[in-house]
This record gives C-alpha cells, sequence and structure tokens, in this order.
C-alpha cells in the first residue's frame, strides 16, 4: 500500500466452491439469501469499519445494491461506483439518500448521464480519458478523506484491482452450499493469469465460525509465485 491509495480489503461471500450467484447475469443477492441472520451482521458490522465501500456498476446493473449498513448500529460508508460511461440508472438504489455516493466516470462519460447522476445528489470524479482510471481514482479517494475502502465485487473489477495490486486483505464468508457451473460467476473474473509465475499469493492471517458459515482472512501477497 502507498500513500497515494487507501487500505484496501475485498470481503465477499461465496458458496463452498466458490461461486457468487447461481448463473451468469443473475443476481448475487439470490444466494446471499442463504446467509444466516449472524453472519449477514457480520457482514454489514464490517462496512461500519470503513470510510468506503466499493462495487462495480455490472454489479449495481444486476444487483442494484444498497450498500449501506441496516442491521448493526454504526454509520454507513460512502459508496464508490466507478462506471467509466457513467451508465449506471438514475433509479439506481446506490443513488438514494440514505448514504454519500460517489460515481466515478472518464471524461469520455455522456454528459446527460452525468448530469442524472449529479441531479440524485451524487458526487461525480472524473478520472481518465475513455475509461476510469485506476490510479487516478484511488488519489482521488484520498483526497476525500478516504483511508480505507471496503470492495464487496464484482469479479472484473476484483481482477483489475489486483492486476493493480491495489487490495491488500481479503475476508471471505464462505456459503455452505455447491452451485457448480461452468460459467458461473466465481469470486475473481478478468483473463486471469498466463503463468505460474504471475500468480497471486495469500498468507492466511485467521479463520472462525460465525453462524453457520466459515470465515477466513488473507493478506494478500504481490511477488513471483505468491512467496
Amino acid at each position: 500500500m502507498s500513500a497515494s491509495r487507501p487500505y484496501v480489503t475485498l470481503i465477499s461471500e461465496m458458496t463452498v466452491d466458490g461461486k457468487l450467484t447461481l448463473k451468469r447475469g443473475l443476481s448475487s443477492k439470490i444466494i446471499m439469501g442463504l446467509m444466516d441472520m449472524e453472519s449477514q451482521r457480520f457482514l454489514h458490522k464490517k462496512r461500519t469499519e470503513f470510510d468506503a465501500i466499493m462495487v462495480g456498476s455490472n454489479t449495481i446493473k444486476i444487483d442494484n445494491s444498497i450498500l449501506t449498513n441496516r442491521l448493526v448500529e454504526g454509520r454507513s460508508p460512502v459508496r464508490v461506483i466507478p462506471c467509466s460511461d457513467a451508465s449506471i440508472p438514475p433509479e439506481s438504489n446506490v443513488l438514494n439518500h440514505d448514504a454519500p455516493t460517489i460515481v466515478v466516470v472518464s471524461s469520455k462519460a455522456d454528459v446527460n448521464k452525468v448530469q442524472a447522476i449529479r441531479e440524485k445528489g451524487a458526487d461525480v470524479m472524473v478520472c481518465g480519458d475513455s475509461h476510469v482510471d485506476l490510479d487516478l481514482m484511488m488519489e482521488g479517494l484520498v483526497k476525500k478523506g478516504i483511508k480505507r475502502l471496503m470492495v464487496e465485487g464484482g469479479p472484473t473489477l476484483i481482477w483489475l484491482l489486483i492486476k493493480k495490486q491495489m487490495i491488500d486483505h481479503i475476508i471471505l464468508i464462505q456459503i455452505p452450499y455447491i452451485i457448480g457451473g461452468d460459467s458461473t460467476p466465481s469470486l475473481v473474473g478478468g483473463p486471469g493469469v498466463d503463468s505460474i509465475d504471475q500468480v497471486v499469493g495469500t498468507e492466511l492471517t485467521g479463520f472462525y465460525k460465525v453462524g453457520n458459515h466459515l470465515i477466513t482472512e488473507y493478506d494478500v501477497i504481490y511477488s513471483p509465485n505468491g512467496k
């Protein structure tokens, strides 16, 4: 981690076989419904510990996430949505007034869509020309006082952050079910690595049970062969 970006923690629920939903294009809220109340409270409590929470725009379009703390005492984090073309629907839940929201766009984003987002009360950050520049975005978030950033998804955004060596810690909430499926989305998407010397390592830092769910925590190690 450098001073130019927040400390980033990936927190995600997934099945025993690493799946995030039933089928590609379906909401992850379906399998989140399999989480017991204790583990749901755990997730919401974690949200209160961060300055901001981030998911990709495709997750917003599919899940219509709210991204607030609703189950325990404590504040909700600032919601951060990278969306290069400003195409998230104006009626998205993250554009309500339950918590502040920052939508990060590129300079090529449609001005009318950007204006529609601003009219909903969200802050719009322009970072990058044709696509959101993650380095510029992180620098901008630091300038806004965001020092601890929680990432909940989706798979493409997680891959891009890992590729940029921007995820520092991982907390996984294991849902005790198996879904299978060759094309069913898993935790990390994108093209993946091409050779064994590009793999990203992790170091197990903790494991414990919350309700009926195993929680595992890892530090991410960015070095050849993960060593």
